[in-house]
């Protein structure tokens, strides 16, 4: 996040710029995640923000969770958030804070606002709140429990707080202006009865804190300079700036929005990304397909990749409509050019006969583990009698500018010899099932001098090759914005091709991949050994990527 770049930053800039005039002695910013889903990369676009600007200028960046709707939150959710903000590759200041650390706090300014006459306890349903507050055009009405005088408020608010009434019998309002112009302002609500236990208060609280009410003044405890949130959050800021000026609150955090990541064909809707791992249809939060940060590394995406990815989107005011998701595999391709070690998979296995090489032959060839590497080991590669090559690298009536196998046709084996196809094998229905070849053996490290050969194919050993469960992953929908008609149902564009899996055969090295490791599976791809369902027993790859770059296509076109 240190490294000078291009992409625009106008908060990086106004704190510089505030820095520079001595407002601030240290910049305090936060990442304030609701524990009731997994982060996925819209977060991780504010988690780089955040974490990166107290980088940047030698300040803190506090990891609070705003915890106050214990019904949708799991400590599993708070787990793995932590966990992602990790391996992204930031530290927050000091231990893990919570809104619920401020409970008593809180619940103490909402009896101070209450004692100076601008919160009362209102009595209306929720439907009869809606009713009151007016629409866009026209303003909203006082509730008839508007005007209760101190005491009374005092008394029920307490009453409240004890679990003396039901849900949804009564909450707390800000009485501020149910004319204004911004909804928002209209005496919102700042406590609601909850008896609900909660993952760290306990049952101490039957009333729980609105967001609005809980963030500003959380920050301000915090000692939080800026607060930075997405555009949505906009409206809201005269909502915050209002409590801070009517609370004796020990800071005034300054917030300012920036616009959100919108990715095509991705979903960033955390009630939608659960109803797809509530119905099944992925194979939890952190499935390959799904747009989350735990998704992401199972998939094989490296943090130095979404931070760069981050770092290239930039951070405006301007919502400037969908990103595309050739910018974030972009990121990653140019991660694991550099960084992935290569190895050679088969995924569609056709066996190929030498038919020159004995039976008993084996040679092992010493191969470079990346061409542009020399402090990454070298790997051994076994070479028999028979071999697999794909399917996809054979073609019995090939067209013209067909190079690789086809019958009396020659190719390279990658790193081993020229050999040329002498007979195709099929079965009685016609499918082929075997290629019988021929050696050139003087073609070791060397091109024949009579003739040009120019396919050049993967290939792995029968007899040494491991079997693999191989999972291709593409997108999980089918069209740029899945939820673009609210009308529709998202699920209608899911796409059936999204997980495909198929047996192939790697070559020997791959047996001693570690979880997470990440491969070029040479002609083919880039590769993640699944965390979860890889061992050396049965093997498990994802695909992360294909190893055709269409955004650095689009950028040297621009």
């Amino acid at each position: 996040m240190t490294e000078t770049t291009s992409a625009p930053n106008f908060i990086r800039n106004q704190i510089q710029e505030e820095l520079e005039a001595g407002r601030h002695d240290k910049i305090v910013t936060r990442f304030p995640p609701h524990p009731n889903g997994f982060l996925h990369i819209g977060h991780a676009k504010s988690i780089c923000l955040n974490f990166g600007l107290a980088e940047q200028f030698g300040g803190d960046c506090n990891l609070r969770f705003d915890d106050t709707n214990p019904e949708k939150e799991e400590q599993a959710y708070i787990d793995a958030i932590k966990e992602d903000v990790n391996w992204l590759g930031f530290e927050w200041a000091g231990e893990v804070r919570f809104a619920s650390d401020y409970f008593d706090q809180l619940y103490a300014w909402a009896q101070h606002l209450v004692r100076e006459g601008k919160a009362y306890v209102d009595d209306l349903s929720p439907d009869e709140i809606r009713e009151y507050r007016g629409t866009l055009t026209e303003p909203g009405k006082p509730s008839p429990y508007r005007e209760r005088g101190v005491e009374e408020n005092l008394d029920l608010l307490e009453r409240m707080r004890v679990g003396e009434f039901a849900e949804g019998e009564k909450v707390l309002r800000a009485k501020i202006d149910m004319a204004s112009s911004n909804i928002n302002l209209r005496d919102p609500i700042l406590y609601r009865i909850r008896h609900a236990n909660h993952h760290q208060a306990g049952d101490k609280w039957k009333i729980y804190p609105s967001y609005d009410f809980t963030h500003g003044q959380s920050d301000a405890l915090e000692g939080v300079t800026h607060s930075i949130c997405s555009l949505e959050f906009e409206d809201h800021r005269p909502l915050y700036d209002w409590f801070l000026e009517h609370l004796p609150v020990p800071s005034r955090p300054r917030q300012i929005e920036f616009a959100r990541l919108n990715l095509n064909y991705t979903l960033t809707s955390k009630r939608k990304l659960k109803l797809l791992v509530d119905q099944g249809i992925v194979d939890g939060w952190d499935d390959p397909r799904m747009p989350t940060i735990s998704g992401m590394r199972r998939r094989g995406y490296t943090p130095a990749s979404i931070r760069k990815f981050c770092e290239m989107i930039g951070v405006t005011r301007a919502d400037g409509g969908l990103v595309d998701i050739a910018m974030l595999t972009h990121a990653i391709r140019s991660d694991l050019e550099d960084n992935a070690p290569r190895a050679m998979c088969v995924l569609k296995p056709l066996k190929v006969v030498l038919t020159n090489v004995p039976e008993d032959h084996e040679e092992v060839y010493e191969v470079a583990g990346h061409p542009a590497r020399d402090d990454m080991p070298t790997r051994r590669v076994p070479f028999t009698r028979e071999v697999y090559i794909d399917r996809d690298d054979f073609m019995e009536d090939p067209p013209k500018k067909f190079f690789r196998l086809a019958p009396g046709k020659e190719v390279r084996l990658r790193n081993s010899y020229v050999i040329r196809c002498d007979e195709v094998i099929k079965d009685d229905d016609g499918e082929v099932t075997e290629l019988r070849c021929s050696v050139d053996f003087d073609t070791l490290g060397k091109n024949p001098e009579d003739r040009k050969v120019k396919g050049v194919l993967h290939w792995v050993s029968a007899t040494h090759g491991v079997p693999m469960e191989v999972r291709l992953y593409d997108n999980l929908f089918l069209v740029e914005q899945p939820d673009k008609d609210r009308d529709a149902d998202f699920l209608e564009h899911l796409n059936p091709e999204s997980l495909v899996t198929v047996q192939g055969f790697g070559e020997p090295s791959l047996a001693e991949a570690e979880p997470e490791g990440r491969y070029q599976f040479e002609r083919v791809g880039y590769f993640c050994a699944d965390r979860y369902a890889s061992r050396p027993d049965h093997l498990v790859f994802n695909r992360t990527v294909g190893l055709k770059d269409t955004w650095a296509k689009i950028k040297k076109k621009g």
